[in-house]
């Protein structure tokens, strides 16, 4: 079942990457400025911040098999789609629709390490599935300018057309994996079939928990950050004077640091030590951002590295203190993630377009860069806040 969620959540990684080391010839074939460009590259954490919260009652209610197998489906129809796009306008109904698809996955995949995993296990399988999304955005990023626009011959229509098939073939295996006898007793007793006036009323419990309300407001920081250099540092590479292909290889630097880092961190994360790994994993963010603003290779290795020590570490120890909160538990870990996504997206949705906004307002990325910089600050803040609500006590 981990294999399972992993895959499919690999298909999200590289289709949700997919844009970013193509957004010069998408620009130039669909004539959009950078500020348009960064509307469409936030089109679908714009849709995620509606539908996370009915996602999370869908995955509670449905189940596993069926979610999981339709959330691929639907982007799957995302990627299809990007490739007919003949204007700004189609493509951010096609970008955007990756909005429904993608909350059943990112709330689908933590309920089914809570049900399969207790203990240190289930940090240590958090960190296992993270490095679904994390390898799938690296591979986007490597082998787009790399390998797939020579083969396609430059179009990147048919680049979006293999993503997608990818997708299909993970979506199919998902289902085969999700129809096995264990695990439909597993998902039979996980499910509940509650009222909508009763899930309502555990969303309104949940945020009446100030541990959860300071949560969510570091998930926006953190999101506002990870969305906007992932989409944007291919092009800030780029800008900067590198090929498009070794800008590729590049940004796919810190995702291959961060697929490492989320077999180790979350495993770390245990009770005592998650207020300092969230720190070191906060100051690195930002470091990271910053030291994007001086020239020369020694520096850019830097920077690389300590993105990739955040990449994906970050989200999903956050969410293992979501999930361990009190007055969560394994039964509305669905609601509780899909609030944390909701809030979490409008940082997805901000990022980007305010990198795009302020290279056009000042010629380069240098503003956008101390911005994400000022952003990881206050994500420190609130992780100061939260322990002071904890009673100066670690998460739980």
């Amino acid at each position: 079942m981990l294999g399972g969620v992993w895959l499919i959540y690999f298909g999200f990684g590289l289709l949700s990457a997919a844009m970013a080391p193509l957004i010069e010839p998408v620009s130039r074939d669909l004539g959009l400025s950078y500020t348009t460009m960064g509307a469409i590259l936030g089109a679908w954490p714009l849709v995620y911040i509606v539908a996370a919260v009915p996602c999370g009652a869908f995955v509670d209610r449905v189940g596993l098999t069926w979610s999981l197998f339709l959330a691929a489906l639907i982007i799957a129809a995302s990627g299809g789609l990007r490739a007919v796009a003949f204007d700004g306008a189609t493509m951010f109904v096609a970008v955007g629709l990756f909005g429904i698809g993608g909350p059943l996955i990112s709330i689908g995949a933590p309920k089914a390490i809570a049900q399969w995993f207790q203990g240190a296990e289930r940090g240590f399988a958090m960190g296992v599935y993270i490095t679904g999304p994390a390898l799938g955005n690296m591979l986007a990023l490597v082998l787009t300018n790399s390998v797939l626009m020579p083969l396609t011959g430059g179009d990147w229509r048919q680049v979006m057309l293999i993503h997608t098939g990818f997708i299909l073939a993970a979506a199919v295996a998902w289902f085969l994996l999700g129809r096995h006898p264990v695990n439909r007793v597993v998902e039979r007793a996980a499910r509940h079939r509650e009222t909508i006036a009763g899930q309502i009323a555990v969303f309104r419990r949940l945020l009446r928990l100030p541990a959860i309300r300071v949560i969510l407001a570091m998930s926006i920081g953190a999101f506002f950050v990870h969305h906007a250099l992932g989409n944007w540092l291919p092009e800030m590479l780029r800008s900067g004077g590198m090929a498009a292909d070794e800008a590729g290889l590049w940004s796919a630097v810190p995702t291959a640091i961060g697929i490492v880092g989320a077999l180790i961190f979350p495993r770390l994360a245990t009770p005592p030590r998650r207020f300092a790994i969230l720190l070191v994993l906060t100051l690195s963010t930002g470091a990271g951002a910053l030291m994007l603003l001086i020239a020369g290779v020694p520096a850019l290795v830097v920077a690389m590295i300590l993105q990739g020590i955040a990449r994906g570490s970050l989200i999903a120890v956050l969410i293992l203190v979501l999930m361990e909160t009190r007055g969560v538990g394994t039964r509305h870990t669905g609601a509780a993630v899909g609030l944390f996504f909701s809030a979490a997206e409008v940082g997805g949705v901000l990022g980007p377009l305010a990198i795009g906004a302020a290279s056009d307002l000042t010629g380069g990325f240098d503003a956008g860069l101390w911005l994400l910089g000022a952003v990881s600050a206050g994500v420190i803040g609130l992780l100061y806040l939260h322990r002071a609500i904890e009673g100066g006590a670690p998460a739980r």
